[in-house]
């Protein structure tokens, strides 16, 4: 293997690790103040790709004002999705057991995936990349997408960015300080229901960026939802649940892992992931950065 070789793979595995960290991120938000497992959390990703499709076409696709439009809109319509769904449903199911919160989210996959069949029908889509990203960026010989290189800046700056919400904002203190004392929070007048609302509504959002971000690097279809759930899964056994450094970290350990080995292995590859993941449950079962249950 060549270095500008080397080089491509790297920066196409750290993309698609960024990618995955923007949703999965949300994900081990959602369930380190909530404790609840959302699986239907690929499916509000695969709607912000869907909703992203929809508006570049009323718009003119391929352009920059359309991508940003989908940046600025799309995210806040599937954090509305996500009111609607915490306020109806997921409340109901804070303090029950896990095996339930599974089966209803699991429910939620198939009512939202016949719902997206329902308005976008089975076909493919893709979404045409900004014209400012279409072309490609010389590194040491290389060419490579500007659009892959883009995605793969995005995500540090979302990682910055939810730990300056986190810890340098009281919104980020009331979030986690409900992980462990909600009812000290309730006692001092604080509105915990509406800082788990809230804090679903965030991880909504970034499934939903990661969503716009994915239409314009892949296609999309009926399956990215379950495809990168399971990803996500993995991602959050590996890095600790409710940890976002962990998080980061599984993601890109996964992304370049995958793009890495596709080269020798092909499809094998996609064993990678999950054969962290048992390992690091036979060696750290709390994961990377997560901390033992006392």
């Amino acid at each position: 293997m060549t270095i500008q070789l080397f080089i491509f793979m790297l920066v196409n595995g750290l993309s698609h690790g960024m990618l995955l960290f923007i949703i999965a991120s949300g994900l081990t938000l959602v369930f380190g103040v909530l404790r609840v497992i959302n699986f239907a959390h690929g499916s509000l990703y695969m709607i912000g790709a869907f909703l992203a499709y929809s508006l570049s076409t009323l718009l003119t696709t391929g352009t920059l004002q359309s991508f940003l439009l989908s940046l600025l809109l799309v995210p806040p319509a599937v954090a509305l999705v996500g009111f609607v769904l915490e306020v109806l449903l997921f409340r109901r199911v804070y303090r029950e057991e896990h095996l339930l919160q599974l089966l209803l989210t699991y429910a939620l996959v198939l009512i939202l995936d016949d719902v997206v069949r329902v308005i976008w029908g089975g076909d493919p889509r893709n979404v045409a990349r900004p014209e400012i990203f279409a072309g490609s960026v010389d590194l040491f010989g290389m060419a490579l997408p500007t659009y892959n290189v883009f995605v793969l800046l995005v995500g540090p700056v979302i990682a910055l960015g939810m730990w300056l919400l986190l810890y340098r904002t009281r919104s980020g203190n009331l979030i986690r300080a409900a992980v462990w004392y909600p009812e000290t929070l309730g006692a001092l007048g604080v509105n915990v229901s509406w800082v788990m609302t809230s804090t679903f509504m965030l991880g909504c959002w970034l499934a939903g960026v990661g969503g716009v971000l994915m239409a314009s690097l892949a296609n999309i279809d009926l399956g990215i939802g379950m495809e990168k759930i399971i990803e996500s899964f993995a991602v959050v056994v590996i890095g600790g649940l409710g940890s976002i450094g962990g998080a980061l970290l599984g993601s890109l350990i996964i992304g370049v892992g995958i793009t890495v080995l596709q080269l020798p292995f092909g499809r094998w590859a996609l064993v990678f992931p999950y054969a962290v993941m048992a390992l690091v449950l036979i060696l750290r079962p709390w994961g990377l950065f997560g901390k033992p249950e006392r």
